[in-house]
């Protein structure tokens, strides 16, 4: 989350967006607390406690990444961590946002 935090600060505007979407059932009050506690700044609150949006892309491990372009097609995806902030990883994002 931390670099997926970063990675929204560095590339987030008009052609980019990062938008975590959290299961916990606990609420909008214990994702805000989660994200204070690990530094979160940059991302949006989004909660899908009914855990409809994880079917619906065919989410089958946590965490998933999914990379949409514009027109809603999904670009790629990636189950597990990743280093988002990596100099190479945001040279990626830059490319794929200069593409689209």
């Amino acid at each position: 989350m931390p670099t997926l935090d970063r990675l929204q600060a560095e590339l987030g505007g008009p052609e980019f967006e990062v938008l975590a979407l959290s299961i916990d059932r606990a609420g909008p009050d214990a994702v805000r607390e989660f994200y204070s506690e690990i530094g979160i700044e940059n991302l949006a609150l989004h909660i899908d406690p009914s855990v409809k949006a994880m079917f619906a892309l065919g989410v089958v491990g946590l965490p998933t990444t999914i990379l949409i372009d514009r027109e809603g097609n999904e670009l790629g995806r990636l189950v597990g961590p990743a280093e988002w902030d990596s100099p190479d990883m945001t040279e990626f994002m830059r490319s794929t946002i200069n593409q689209d």
